[in-house]
């Protein structure tokens, strides 16, 4: 029995059968855009740990941080005794988030705490109860963040009751609208149904925030117009009410900027970051306006862990590596391949969909041949699953389940690039004889 037969037999016998697994494999060891299995066997990662790793697996630069902080100390917890990792990332996250204005940070655990205490901060704030987010959006898995979340399965489903007074507004799906639509038509009817829900379903002067993904993650890399976004936006101003970017999938390179907001010329009050922003050490964090970050007294906010000094060391280098290797400009470059190749593939094979993309952040919709263009769940598995099994580490998502989205390490070679691409077009291939 080899060594990657033996810890799948172990994790059916003593992991929860509740956290899924894509690929069957076993990481031995991993670099760059590359994960070897214990017998040697390589991996190409499309799929970036869920959009984790911008700046690769094991960067050296990272790795060297980490164990220097290691050697110093683990956690003396920021809320006993500061230390400079902590106060000095939170001058670099205020620098560079999009805002020119006073601003301050707080740093979490997880993406999904940084969305709970956004909203505390937004209430305490206010003074206000309710919470907007979206059709289609995706923020998290704790109580209140699954209340915020919209796909029903596999996240909600069987986990009631849920948190009170979240409320998700209309978002627009530009590729999915009635036929009978102009692209412009269709936006100024999305941006008259979300003036609307603040009529027919919340009054404004009980939101507290609104928290919009500005290109929605697990709803299937669905990206926005800018004005409707800057609808929203502005909304939110001549309300009161706080607009929380959640920046936790979109951030640190992704989308070819900083931040997916800088693509729409918005100020969000508050951004959330994570995922990327610590190379795979737990850490997250709330950025924005000064005031709201202040509103909530000493020892309101915080956590026994929150803000690890290894994981903060390891975002100030993730942060540094992203400015000296020019990452924004390199998803760019990636996120342009990936567009010209499925164009191709569009030709070549009907139930190629919408491609679609910012920056890197690139997705493709799975289609079956007909006039609607109605979502092929069981395809886009069965394409997802031929890579898995082959060496190509890919994820679907999306409400229907159609999309193939693409979050390959930003770092990623011309040579790997190739690779998965390469099992990614044998996948379609046997695809189009199914």
């Amino acid at each position: 029995m080899t060594r990657t037969e033996d810890l799948q037999k172990k994790r059916d016998k003593y992991v929860s059968r509740s956290v899924s697994n894509g690929n069957l494999s076993i990481a031995g060891h991993a670099h760059g855009v590359t994960i070897t299995d214990p017998e040697g066997n390589e991996l190409i990662d499309f799929a970036g740990a869920i959009g984790v790793q911008n700046v690769g697996h094991t960067h050296p630069k990272v790795t060297e941080a980490v164990k220097s902080q290691v050697d110093k100390f683990l956690h003396p917890g920021f809320n006993c005794i500061m230390y400079d990792g902590y106060i000095e990332l939170a001058e670099k996250l205020c620098q560079i988030t999009p805002g020119d204005f006073d601003k301050k940070a707080i740093l979490f655990n997880s993406g999904a705490e940084a969305v709970e205490n956004a909203v505390k901060m937004s209430r305490k704030h206010t003074g206000r109860n309710a919470v907007v987010s979206f059709k289609r959006g995706y923020h998290g898995r704790t109580n209140l963040t699954m209340s915020m979340t919209s796909k029903v399965k596999p996240y909600k489903n069987g986990f009631g009751p849920f948190a009170s007074d979240i409320y998700p507004a209309p978002y627009p799906y530009v590729y999915r609208r009635h036929s009978a639509l102009t692209e412009e038509e269709y936006i100024d009817q999305t941006i008259k149904e979300f003036h609307d829900f603040f009529i027919e379903t919340v009054a404004p002067e009980n939101v507290a925030c609104v928290v919009m993904e500005p290109v929605q993650g697990e709803g299937g890399f669905i990206i926005p117009p800018k004005r409707f976004v800057e609808a929203v936006a502005e909304f939110c101003k001549e309300n009161g009410i706080v607009f929380v970017a959640d920046e936790i999938q979109t951030g640190f390179g992704r989308t070819g900027k900083w931040f997916a907001s800088e693509h729409f010329g918005i100020e969000p009050d508050l951004v959330l970051v994570s995922k990327s922003l610590a190379a795979g050490l737990p850490l997250s964090g709330v950025v924005g306006r000064s005031e709201i970050l202040d509103a909530a007294e000493p020892g309101e906010l915080g956590g026994t862990f929150a803000g690890n000094p290894v994981a903060c060391q390891a975002a100030l280098t993730v942060i540094d590596v992203i400015e000296e290797e020019d990452l924004c400009t390199k998803a760019e470059r990636i996120g342009h391949k990936l567009e010209d190749v499925f164009k191709i593939y569009q030709d070549k094979y009907s139930f190629i969909g919408e491609v679609r993309r910012l920056g890197a952040m690139v997705a493709v919709e799975i289609v079956n041949d007909d006039k609607e263009n109605s979502p092929d769940k069981a395809l886009t598995g069965q394409i997802a699953k031929y890579a898995n099994d082959n060496g190509l580490i890919l994820l679907s998502a999306g409400i229907y389940g159609n999309v193939i989205r693409f979050l390959m390490p930003l770092v990623i070679t011309d040579e790997e690039l190739n690779k998965g691409l390469d099992i990614l077009d044998a996948a379609l291939e046997k695809a189009g004889k199914a």
